[in-house]
């Protein structure tokens, strides 16, 4: 079924779920916080699109906000761009020898000061310290000139030295498979590949999975029973909820929701990659959301006679092969 039918005909229940939260602020939140879980925050993984937004939907028209946590580390930097980054600086003339020999001098001249002998001391006057300058700069020229001469005609000799060692130096196999000679050195290590992207067709049945995961997840939350939990959704969103549940009760409050109707929901998009299936679909719904006080059960915020709406994205990933059954909710995203 196309994202357009889905969204015309409505798939999910005219009773879905409220938008389970994150909770990476509320450890220094106030006593009284926003009400409904996950507005304002966007955490979970996307397999290999954890860090890449969404494509946009007639629900969630706008970009969705990226991730704020995630298991899923960001994708590393090109080792082109780890080479320049770690590439020495060159140094320029007054560098290493050069800009040595000159803090002698200076420091030299300031020593001259201190002790009444002005800046040029015992090098008798402005002209005599210039011409020693300009005698230092051609012997430094000439020597760093005799050095780089002599080194560049050793390289012939060593290389011929070397002999038939040269090519298990730079990491020849040798003769029992591994590599030959001394400092033939390991071979480099993999670098790890890209999981390969398949795009995959989401069935009616899945969409009614999600719908029971919606409504479910959400009355879980509400009882703030994790085992229930356990089964709908990854470890890793199980410990941002009971982050957030351990976050209510330290404030004294625990956060209801009820009269969640789905106003539209399409998919974003849907795809394999490993041994994994994921689809990310875009939800608007109404909702009653208010934090309740733990033990009495006064009303802290929010409106029991009030419907707030909101639009969510949210991503399910199944094992393959493991049917309309097998998916968990695995991230939220913040609709911008």
């Amino acid at each position: 079924m196309s994202p357009i039918a889905f969204s015309v005909r409505k798939m999910f229940s005219r009773h879905g779920a409220l938008a389970l939260g994150l909770a990476a602020v509320l450890a220094f939140a106030p006593a009284v916080v926003e009400a409904r879980q996950g507005g304002g925050s966007s955490a979970g993984s996307r397999g290999s699109n954890t860090h890449s937004a969404p494509p946009a939907t007639s629900t969630a028209p706008n970009s969705a906000a990226p991730m704020q946590r995630s298991a899923t580390p960001q994708p590393a930097a090109s080792p082109a761009a780890n080479a320049a980054a770690a590439a020495p600086q060159r140094g320029g003339m007054f560098s290493g020898f050069g800009g040595g020999l000159m803090a002698g001098l200076l420091g030299a001249g300031l020593v001259g000061m201190l002790f009444g002998g002005g800046l040029t001391g015992g090098l008798g006057g402005i002209a005599s310290m210039f011409g020693l300058l300009l005698q230092l700069g051609l012997v430094l020229m000439l020597v760093v000139f005799a050095v780089k001469w002599f080194s560049r005609r050793n390289q012939p000799a060593a290389a011929m030295a070397g002999g038939p060692q040269q090519s298990a130096f730079q990491g020849a196999p040798g003769p029992q498979g591994g590599f030959g000679g001394f400092g033939g050195g390991a071979a480099p290590a993999p670098q790890p590949q890209a999981p390969v992207v398949t795009p995959i067709q989401v069935q009616d049945a899945d969409f009614g999975q999600f719908e029971r995961l919606l409504s479910e997840s959400q009355s879980a939350y509400s009882d703030e029973n994790m085992d229930r939990m356990r089964s709908m959704a990854t470890a890793e969103m199980v410990a941002y909820f009971s982050q957030e549940i351990a976050a209510n009760a330290r404030n004294g409050v625990i956060n209801k929701v009820s009269d969640v109707k789905l106003l539209q929901g399409d998919l974003a998009e849907a795809w394999r990659e490993d041994n994994e299936e994921y689809a990310t679909v875009a939800m608007r719904f109404s909702l009653t959301d208010v934090m309740q006080d733990r033990a009495t059960g006064r009303i802290v915020s929010g409106d029991p006679a009030k419907t707030d709406e909101a639009t969510e994205v949210w991503t399910f990933v199944r094992p393959v092969g493991s049917g309309q059954q097998g998916w968990k909710l695995s991230a939220i995203q913040q609709a911008a």
